[in-house]
């Protein structure tokens, strides 16, 4: 940590001045770090698919803007959602990290087992690390749920039954504070804590960097000037999001204009009330969250987390993309719309894309962040006309625990609770079944 006035402290990288240098040679372990990033509505199967061999494809229209980083993905194509029971996007998006099945009225009809970033987080972040994990969302719960956690958008659930819903964390100045360290303006007023968000933390670390500066070599002051760099990045972006309301002691006007992450409280069934103001400011805000939560691993704030990009039903605009209906919409509600549905798919690989590279850029001493990484990218079901979840559409990438990527993997009629397991097995955890047995035959073959 560097320290300066007050509590006031910013994580470090890794730098060589900490430790040894690590052998690059080394057999692999077990991962070190897992994200999982959820899109909503499934995908264009026949737009998504790649075409060619394992080891020698070619990236689909959809997939095509993560080119670039090819090398580091496993396409895992042809595994059933079997255990998605009950309402057609409900049990999807339960079963995505559960592997288990909608519940009754008793449990108020959420999932009956873990998430599988909770059950790595309970291995290797809980007790290990400021935060046992980090569940973050962008313009989410903006249907039926009326901004509420429901079954309709719960991802993440408890390790420890009954496995409650883990609602997501939606606005991105709270979630920055919390990790970053807060300022403490003192008196609780609005305009101050307003002045507070415009100082950098940066400048209230005094001359401990200068000092420090001196201790360091060459390769070691360049990380550490990329990573204070990066700091600074973040925070200037928040400039352009506003304090929400209940962050504010006097009550002042909050101009809502751009990214209000709680209008999902006013949202329809329908989709009829829209905010297209906040629905423009998507693309920042989602890139500032991705910012945040590389940060967080990189710095060791946490060894887990979840993005959602939206809830399951995505009643929001893409003005960005000159479309002005709804993702549902193009789903469902206007009927199958696959040109529309292909355009926002394609755009959300461009955000992976994004995520990827920024962890590819982190260096952990020899290897990438990315290296030591897992991220599972998934969707809660794959035909959004039939709400059908075989086929579904997965990617992983990295090489956490000996992950193979650069490849298509094809299977055929295997439950997907077989890549959940899998998942875990690349953390070290030895059992051979995860979620409903019935839906599980074992860890999958050819990842590693």
């Amino acid at each position: 940590m560097l320290r300066g006035a007050g509590a006031i402290a910013v994580a470090l990288p890794w730098l060589e001045i900490m430790g040894p240098e690590r052998v690059a040679s080394a057999a692999p372990g077990p991962a070190r770090r897992f994200l999982s990033v959820y899109t909503p509505g499934g995908t264009v199967m026949d737009r998504w698919r790649p075409t060619g061999t394992e080891t020698s494809f070619t990236l689909s229209p959809i997939l095509a803007p993560l080119a670039p980083v090819q090398d580091r993905l496993l396409v895992v194509d042809g595994l059933d959602m079997a255990s998605a029971r009950g309402e057609q996007h409900q049990a999807g998006i339960i079963a995505w990290l559960t592997g288990t099945a909608q519940e009754g009225s008793n449990n108020g009809g959420y999932g009956s087992g873990p998430s599988i970033d909770q059950v790595i987080a309970s291995r290797i972040s809980a007790g290990q690390k400021a935060k046992a994990s980090i569940q973050i969302a962008v313009r989410w719960a903006t249907g039926k749920s009326h901004g509420l956690l429901s079954p309709m958008n719960a991802a993440n659930y408890e390790d420890t039954a009954p496995h409650k819903p883990i609602p997501p964390r939606l606005d991105p100045v709270e979630i920055f504070t919390d990790l970053f360290g807060t300022l403490n303006p003192g008196d609780g007023n609005d305009a101050a804590r307003r002045l507070a968000r415009k100082q950098s933390i940066l400048d209230f670390l005094d001359r401990r960097y200068a000092t420090l500066s001196t201790q360091l070599g060459a390769a070691d002051r360049q990380k550490i000037d990329q990573h204070l760099t990066k700091i600074r990045e973040i925070e200037q972006s928040l400039s352009n999001v506003p304090v929400m309301t209940n962050a504010c002691k006097a009550p002042t006007m909050i101009d809502t204009s751009d990214y209000n992450p709680r209008t999902g409280l006013n949202s329809s069934d329908n989709g009829s009330i829209k905010d297209t103001s906040t629905d423009a400011a998507i693309p920042k805000v989602g890139k500032l969250l991705m910012d945040m939560l590389v940060m967080a691993l990189a710095c060791d704030i946490t060894a887990v987390g979840t993005l959602q990009w939206s809830d399951t039903e995505a009643k929001h605009t893409f003005p960005w993309l000159n479309l002005t209906e709804h993702h549902h919409y193009y789903q469902h509600d206007g009927g199958f719309k696959p040109a529309e549905c292909e355009l926002i798919c394609n755009w959300y690989s461009k955000q992976h894309l994004y995520l990827l590279q920024e962890m590819a850029k982190v260096d952990m001493g020899g290897h990438s962040l990315l290296d030591e990484s897992v991220v599972f990218f998934g969707s809660e079901l794959s035909d959004p006309p039939t709400h059908r979840k075989n086929d579904m559409p997965f990617l992983l990438a990295g090489g956490g625990g000996g992950l193979r990527t650069g490849r298509w993997v094809r299977y055929r009629n295997l439950p997907h609770n077989n890549l959940l397991v899998s998942i875990l097995n690349l953390f070290g955890d030895s059992r051979t079944t995860f979620g409903d047995p019935r839906y599980c035959t074992g860890p999958l073959q050819n990842l590693t």
